[in-house]
């Protein structure tokens, strides 16, 4: 079956979207799976202008034929222009769908090459990581006094070393989900090919040598340990090791993200804030052993919830989610009720505050929560995974919003 390109250059951007479609003899068009093809031609040094003939507007491309003489056609006066360009493409299914556009920078620049970094480390996750981890801290404060340097030197070695070991567990996820992406998300820097694998491994192993070196020059057991357990189960998670791999497994995969969410940051290095404050006793609060509990539940809501627009990645790689065993909608909901029913116990927790404005705080606060998320999850296009991608990252702000809480919730 022979496949016909309709371009349709942009008239000044140079911008050239390709549509692929194929074309079977003697039955008209047929689309050719949701498959968008970008590609990007930047002008260097040159002042000769893109014309092209007005006559290759005229081609019906409802035969073989005419869809082959309209590319010759095309190409023939892209090469008498005589440009000196620099392309680069990027075949991406259904990314258009996804909401996600291709690149529009050149890979040389020193910009460029930030941006990529940038992207490969997925950033939104270590804007979590940091908020997180300020919020932990700020909760072992008991009085002003508390607040020293020795403080914030020690609040800002768990941030440094907290954000290395989420670029670690990225890095090392991406390395080993090339295949996996390639289908599930194709706009990924190494999937899509614009980062390679070379570039990845280094960038990775970087990550890997700073956190260990801060791990080992720190005096603080609690966040020596949590550095550790952060790398430990972002490698079991992702990488094609006997044994390991935990991600194909459900309740392994459950339990890695647990372990951070819920167990890691808020136990671990709330006792490494404690550390650094002159002579308060290791001792979990049951302010941080609440805000464990909460986040034990996100934990587990962000582990199942982002397996749901994969799963047809995960089918041709053999990763047995919970979402390809009882769909998308289901486990849709159960994460859904999932939190509504923490929110449900923070308010209740909440009314058993003796504290006017603490009280007023979690049942009012949790109780507008719980409203948007039932509300936003209502409006989701379940057939649509750029709405599912979309709803996850809403999650990822709820998880924000309850981290700005947790510094004064002191019941």
């Amino acid at each position: 079956m022979p496949i016909g390109f309709a371009l349709k250059p942009s008239s000044c951007s140079l911008r050239t979207p390709l549509v692929a479609t194929a074309v079977g003899s003697g039955h008209g068009k047929v689309k050719v799976s949701k498959v968008q093809v970008w590609k990007t031609i930047r002008l260097r040094d040159s002042n000769v202008t893109f014309k092209r003939s007005n006559h290759l507007h005229d081609y019906k491309l409802n035969d073989p034929e005419s869809a082959n003489k309209y590319c010759s056609e095309f190409h023939r006066h892209q090469r008498g222009s005589k440009l000196q360009a620099n392309a680069s493409s990027e075949f991406s299914i259904n990314a258009h769908d996804s909401g996600v556009a291709p690149p529009e920078k050149d890979g040389k620049t020193l910009g460029a090459t930030l941006d990529l970094i940038y992207r490969y480390s997925r950033a939104y996750t270590l804007k979590g990581t940091v908020l997180s981890i300020i919020s932990i801290s700020l909760l072992a404060v008991q009085k002003l006094s508390d607040i020293t340097p020795s403080f914030f030197l020690g609040v800002l070695q768990a941030i440094i070393g907290g954000c290395l070991a989420n670029l670690y567990v990225v890095g090392i996820n991406q390395l080993s989900d090339i295949d996996v992406d390639k289908v599930n998300k194709p706009y990924l820097p190494l999937a899509s090919g614009e980062l390679s694998v070379k570039t990845g491994i280094l960038l990775t192993s970087l990550y890997a040598i700073l956190g260990f070196l801060l791990g080992w020059s720190t005096k603080s057991w609690p966040l020596k340990l949590g550095l550790l357990l952060w790398y430990a189960f972002g490698t079991a998670y992702s990488v094609h090791l006997p044994l390991l791999r935990w991600k194909s497994i459900p309740a392994l995969a459950a339990m890695c993200l647990w372990s951070v969410q819920g167990a890691i940051i808020p136990i671990l290095f709330h006792l490494h804030a404690q550390t650094n404050i002159y002579g308060r006793p290791l001792l979990l609060s049951q302010h941080a052993i609440f805000v464990s509990g909460f986040m034990s539940i996100y934990g587990i809501v962000i582990a199942l919830f982002k397996d749901i627009p994969d799963v047809e990645g995960d089918k041709l790689n053999g990763i047995n989610s919970i979402a390809l065993q009882i769909g998308q909608k289901p486990v849709f909901w159960i994460c859904i009720w999932l939190l509504e029913m923490t929110y449900g116990v923070a308010i209740l927790i909440g009314l058993s505050s003796t504290r006017f404005w603490i009280r007023s705080l979690m049942v009012i606060g949790h109780s507008i929560l719980g409203f948007i998320l039932w509300r936003e999850a209502n409006l989701v296009d379940l057939k649509s995974n750029a709405a599912i991608e979309s709803f996850y990252l809403f999650i990822w702000k709820l998880y924000y919003v309850e981290y700005l809480m947790v510094p004064i919730l002191r019941f």
